[in-house]
Order: structure tokens, then sequence, then C-alpha cells
């Protein structure tokens, strides 16, 4: 295992000292488990950037389809087709 040396403000000693006691873990696996979970979040979104993305989904959503319906089909077709295949290296 790896020692480290970091510095901390008080209040944030305080509260890992308060977390500690009460859950009678030793400080350094609470801080392990902090951590653990805090990387376990780091691929959800913020507020902020879920409602930025919802924005950038809703004017998309507001444009006019950008091909004819025969190309919708078509495409439609070739996605329905090539799921019934399966995918391979260099099919086409």
């Amino acid at each position: 295992m790896a020692k480290l040396t970091f510095s901390l403000d008080e209040e944030t000693v305080a509260k890992l000292r308060k977390t500690a006691a009460r859950l009678r873990k030793p400080q350094s696996m609470v801080v392990r488990e902090a951590i653990a979970r805090y990387a376990a979040e780091e691929d959800k979104l913020s507020d902020e950037e879920r409602a930025r993305l919802l924005k950038v989904i809703d004017r998309f959503m507001k444009l006019p389809p950008s091909g004819s319906h025969k190309d919708a089909e078509r495409e439609i077709r070739e996605i329905r087709r090539s799921r019934r295949i399966g995918w391979h290296p260099g099919a086409k």
C-alpha cells in the first residue's frame, strides 16, 4: 500500500475524524471509500452539463429533416438487414 502526504483544511479534517469515528473505521479507509465513490460518479453529468445537452437536443429536434422519406426508409432497411446478418469485420 502506498503512503501519501497531503494537506487538508481543518474543516475537512474534522469531518473526516467525525465520519471515521461514527463508522468505526480508520480514517484512511474512509478516504479510500470516499475516493472510490467520487470516481464512480466521474462519468455522470452535472446538472449544468445535462441541461446544456438537453438544450442541444431540443434545438436539433426542431430542425427539419435533412433527407427525404425515401432516404430514411432505405437507411432503416439497411440497418435491419445488417442486424439480421450480424457484424463481421470487412462485411459490407
